[in-house]
Order: C-alpha cells, then structure tokens, then sequence
C-alpha cells in the first residue's frame, strides 16, 4: 500500500513475515502486493504513494504536516526534470525526520515508499537529475514520441487516435507527430500495431 516500500527483484523470494519485510525497508501492512515491471517509473511511484500520505495526513503535527508536502514538492521537481542532486539529499533527510518525529502511524511510514526507492532505485533518481531523463520512459516532462519512418506503414490508426491533430500523413506513406501539438498522451503508441511509434527521451532532437 501507500505506506509500504518498494523493493527490488533481487528480493523476490524474501519470507512474507513481519521481521523480513521491515529489515527490507517495508511493512507487513495488510498483506498486499504490487508487481511493478521495467516500464513503471519508481521515482513517480514514490510520488504517487506520497501523493495519497499527504493527502489523507490530519494537519496535527507539523512534521507530517509540513515534511510530506515538502517531500511531494521536491518529487514534483524530480519528476519533472527540474531537480537537483540537493533535492535528493535534502529529500533523504526530510523522509528520515518525518519518520522519527511524526505522532502516528500514517506520518510515520509516509517516508518509506521515498526512503525504499531511494535505498535500492537510486539510479533513477540520479538520472532524472543528471541526465533529465526516465529510465522507464514513464515521466511525461522527460519523453517525447516519434514515429520510426522504417516502420510506419502509413495506416493512419495512430492519426485518427490522437486528439490534438498532432500527427500528419497520406494513407500508405510515413507519417510524422508534430512536437509543438503532442500533449504526450500516449495514444498514438498504444494503437500502433507496426511498433512504429517510439518513445524516446525528450532530450532527443525529434525531426
């Protein structure tokens, strides 16, 4: 659930019990289970369990109060390519004193999805950061698409699915997804049955 860590697959055979879970860096919670493949961002998934922590916190105490939001602030900043390698420091930080200082349970586990991803999936943090790029390519700031003209048949399936008119072609000939128009909603990629359509970093000059 939102309260609990996310691990690895190195783990994957780790004993569902309450003392091996926690030395993971997770919580027995109530028994539930996630299965999250390559294409799900772990730095966004942070942000949407903090999302949900935040949101529900009473307003009580400060550190639960004030530390989540500013924790959603900097994941904000992170996901969305803007962030800096302070933000994950001072990220780390913030996840720990609100764990330690927070009156219940909810403040006090609100850290352990960012606490978790930060432990085992570093990397994705260090690339959004460094490089401003998903290594998920899940991060809409971070990807852009493009249609790979060896591939496109000219079908017109992924123009008639996008509803900004951002995709131009003949039938039978390459078509092309004007950048300026695309609002990154994915529908182009989702329809395509020839892989034609990419996803690719936005740092990528897309002609």
């Amino acid at each position: 659930g939102p309260s609990g860590g996310c691990i690895p697959e190195e783990y994957l055979d780790t004993p569902i019990d309450y003392d091996s879970l926690t030395s993971l860096g997770t919580i027995m919670g109530s028994g539930g289970m996630i299965v999250m493949d390559e294409d799900t961002c772990m730095v966004d998934v942070a942000r949407f369990f903090l999302q949900f922590t935040a949101d529900e916190s009473c307003g009580k105490c400060t550190p639960c109060r004030e530390g989540t939001y500013e924790m959603l602030q900097i994941l904000d900043k992170i996901v969305n390519g803007e962030g800096t390698m302070e933000d994950i420091d001072m990220l780390e930080k913030i996840s720990r004193v609100v764990s330690k200082t927070a009156l219940c349970g909810l403040g006090q586990t609100a850290p352990n999805p960012v606490l978790s991803t930060l432990r085992y999936f570093r990397d994705e943090y260090e690339a959004h950061v460094k490089e401003k790029r998903c290594p998920a390519k899940s991060c809409k700031a971070l990807i852009a698409y493009r249609i790979d003209p060896a591939k496109c048949t000219g079908c017109t399936a992924c123009a008639r699915a996008c509803p900004t008119g951002a995709i131009t072609g003949e039938i039978k000939k390459v078509h092309t997804i004007d950048q300026e128009k695309c609002i990154k909603c994915g529908s182009c990629y989702e329809v395509c049955r020839f892989d034609a359509v990419e996803k690719v970093d936005a740092f990528v000059v897309v002609k």
